[in-house]
């Protein structure tokens, strides 16, 4: 089953959805237009139960098909929010927000459910329900964990759930994805020094901080090269480096330093947070100064599910011809949230030589829409196939 032929017919609707909601990016839970537009188009497809509001701003709609004998529920789930950066692509459908835009594609994903959901309300060719979520707050708002912590899965009976992210550097259109761990756990650290601040000339009646946050940032690295099994993968980056003081004749009294940790195992999550922990308070006790760390844990290690992938691979075949394996991703994806409380699987799809991800040149390529939208059509279809 290759791309279906409506969606080839319904290309130019759906490209104008994407790019109407590319010119308003809205950011984490403050999706209330886009929200109404989905909303909006779920009631005019026709959906079954269209509810606004879980997770706060996200959109849950519910399509029966010619049949639910088989009581089989399964959920779609597209994110809706843009980033904070400033758009510099030039397009003359750009973003009007200054200062936020879809850096990352959540509009051609939104964009690409709500064509799915169009067909699978026409057709129901279907034995079963589908669910269809537009989520909120992925970039870091955790606006998949707070759909489910408002009862989405058990509201609807949701029994497996299936999601999807465009990919630069993959060909329009192709397909990839993996078993097991596939995106990272994301980890932030704050780490706070004390010294004792004082003249520049004097180093030695001072504890210089600049010299301590110095040696800690280096020794942070000993995580992923000394501590962490090579096998085992791991990421400790310190992202902010900030003195109490601006001035050249300065020995600064503090010194605020940030970062983040990525992990692909609960091993190695707890091994970075304790060794983050004892290199702070030694590092910080060998210069004479102090050290107060506060670790924050963001979102899991992303599992897809084994059967359910192997279900995913072969759609994406039956769309495109071929589905790669996908390499590991050390960025983070709250669609982690919705995989811990249900079986399923999450895929990349092409988006061409594009710039990558979260870069203020990036743009959504819309030719990969009717791969996107046939894939979440035969997901449904071939799940809860009516023949059987």
């Amino acid at each position: 089953m290759p791309v279906k032929n409506r969606f080839a017919e319904l290309h130019d609707d759906i490209t104008g959805w994407r790019r109407d909601i590319h010119q308003n990016p809205e950011i984490l839970f403050e999706t209330h237009r886009t929200s109404a537009l989905v909303a909006e188009k779920l009631r005019e497809f026709g959906c079954d139960e269209v509810v606004e509001g879980i997770g706060r701003t996200g959109v849950v709609g519910v399509i029966k098909g010619i049949t639910i004998g088989s009581g089989k529920v399964i959920g779609l789930r597209a994110d809706m929010d843009a980033l904070p950066i400033h758009e510099q692509t030039g397009l003359d459908y750009a973003s009007k927000t200054d200062g936020a835009m879809h850096a990352c594609g959540h509009d051609g994903h939104t964009a690409m459910l709500l064509g799915a959901a169009k067909y699978l309300s026409e057709t129901r060719n279907f034995d079963g329900t589908a669910v269809v979520i537009f989520q909120p707050a992925e970039e870091g708002g955790g606006g998949g964990k707070e759909m489910c912590d408002d009862g989405m899965m058990e509201r609807w009976g949701i029994q497996e759930v299936y999601g999807m992210h465009n990919w630069p550097g993959m060909p329009v259109g192709s397909f990839a994805i993996r078993s097991g761990a596939f995106f990272a756990a994301t980890d932030t650290f704050d780490i706070a020094l004390e010294g004792l601040g004082g003249h520049a000339a004097k180093p030695s009646e001072t504890i210089d901080t600049t010299v301590m946050a110095s040696h800690l940032v280096l020794a942070l690295q000993t995580i992923a090269s000394r501590n962490a099994d090579p096998i085992d993968q791991i990421v400790v980056s310190v992202t902010s480096f900030e003195t109490s003081s601006k001035a050249y004749n300065v020995i600064p009294q503090g010194v605020h330093i940030k970062g983040t940790v990525r992990t692909m195992s609960i091993k190695m999550r707890i091994l970075a947070e304790e060794r983050i922990m004892a290199i702070c308070k030694g590092t910080a006790a060998t210069f004479g100064g102090s050290a107060e760390v506060t670790y924050q844990h963001g979102y899991p290690v992303m599992v897809n599910h084994p059967e359910q992938t192997e279900f995913a691979a072969d759609v994406a075949r039956s769309v495109s011809g071929s589905c790669a394996e996908a390499a590991l991703v050390m960025g983070g994806e709250d669609f982690a949230y919705l995989l811990e409380e249900r079986p399923g699987a999450y895929i990349l799809v092409g988006n061409g030589d594009t710039a990558m991800v979260h870069h203020p040149k990036y743009n959504f390529d819309d030719s990969a829409i009717p791969a996107g939208c046939s894939w979440w059509s035969e997901i449904i279809e071939q799940r809860m196939s009516s023949a059987r």
